[in-house]
């Protein structure tokens, strides 16, 4: 095992030691703070220069960008990846690592703090070596739920002096290159009725049937839809207040997955065309997200071809979920690869250390005489 590889496994057991679930998601829960302090340190005794980044309203949700010494002519790359987690409801010991053969188990392990540890410890080696690149870290909090730490963090970057030539994601792909993910967007829809007693209920008007035919209808047209590449489908719902009680309120949320050429706002009209006027129903646009396609040529481009060759991967990864690079991808070209292994969300997460290392390796070997222009 080489160097490298070595401080990737070391590094990655540190990091699922460090409670980093999101607050956004679990109330109360520990946040972004500790795992940021511990990289700020690690880095800065490294010889990068350290920004701490606020997310903007949100106390206690930091990111970190780490820039390397160099010159500002050298080729810049970002390497990308979030430290928060979901929740651990159920796991044991969720924050204590545990290897087991060729897997390290713990909440974060694949999602994603083997792609954390794997990019830190090669960036880490790229600058020892002195290797004429600059491989900037932003290690974001928040991709869990609304992606502030990105956010903050892309538009912190030219203040920090930051103007990357290409960006890489570590998310958890299972070592290949994920070549497209889809956008998603997530629409409210809320149905007014009138109460009455059940036992009259020709007097009301009963916002819960309303829902129940919204909910067939977005089951009719969901087979379109997926013929698509997309999806669709409710995800919440609720009405009424009380028994005896004809419903005068409901609401349901309803998800629309899109493929990547596709314009998720496009949820909105999609929604309101399902709801008949009787319903009395309105529906709202809550939060979109566009979808991504990897670069055909370029500087993201060469990169995959180039990391590509070097962990052997032959395949590739069509995302069906949502991952920052449509973020990413605005200010500069992206790719997204990185370690994978299982029970990602779930009780049983566990990363694949052999893949921890191979992105350990490759990055130093890929990036150590990098330069932009070639295609």
């Amino acid at each position: 095992m080489s160097d490298v590889e070595t401080v990737a496994v070391e590094l990655l057991a540190q990091l699922v030691g460090i409670d980093s679930v999101n607050p956004a998601l679990m109330p109360g829960a520990a946040g972004e703070t500790r795992i940021v302090e511990h990289l700020e340190a690690r880095l800065t005794a490294a010889g990068f220069a350290t920004t701490v980044v606020p997310a903007a309203g949100h106390e206690g949700r930091p990111s970190l960008v780490a820039v390397p010494p160099g010159p500002d002519d050298w080729p810049t790359v970002v390497l990308n990846g979030h430290v928060d987690t979901v929740g651990v409801a159920g796991m044991p010991e969720p924050f204590t690592p545990r290897i087991d053969g060729d897997r390290l188990v713990g909440r974060g392990a694949a999602d994603m703090k083997g792609g954390v540890a794997a990019i830190v410890a090669a960036a880490e080696h790229l600058v020892a070596a002195g290797a004429p690149v600059r491989p900037v870290l932003a290690l974001v909090a928040d991709e869990e739920d609304a992606s502030l730490g990105s956010e903050a963090v892309i538009a912190a970057l030219p203040g920090i002096g930051v103007r990357p030539d290409a960006c890489l994601i570590a998310e958890p792909t299972d070592g290949v290159l994920c070549r497209s993910l889809r956008g998603f967007a997530l629409v409210r829809v809320t149905f007014a009725g009138r109460a009455a007693h059940s036992s009259q209920a020709e007097l009301g008007s009963n916002a819960v049937t309303h829902l129940g035919r919204l909910l067939h209808a977005v089951d009719l047209r969901a087979d379109s839809v997926r013929a698509d590449s997309g999806e669709l489908l409710v995800t919440l719902a609720s009405g009424g207040s009380s028994a005896f009680v004809v419903p005068d309120r409901a609401e349901c949320l309803v998800e629309l997955r899109t493929a990547p050429d596709r314009s998720s706002a496009d949820a909105l009209a999609l929604v309101r065309g399902l709801l008949e006027p009787e319903w009395q129903a309105e529906a709202e646009l809550l939060t979109h997200r566009e979808g991504w396609r990897l670069d055909d040529h370029g500087p993201a481009a060469d990169l995959a071809r180039r990391l590509g060759a070097e962990l052997g991967a032959g395949s590739s990864f069509e995302a069906p979920y949502w991952m920052e690079a449509p973020l990413w991808q605005e200010i500069c070209p992206t790719l997204v690869c990185g370690p994978s292994g299982g029970g990602m969300h779930a009780v049983d997460e566990w990363v694949d250390l052999r893949q921890v290392r191979a992105l350990a390796t490759a990055l130093t070997t890929v990036l150590g005489d990098w330069r932009p222009d070639a295609d």
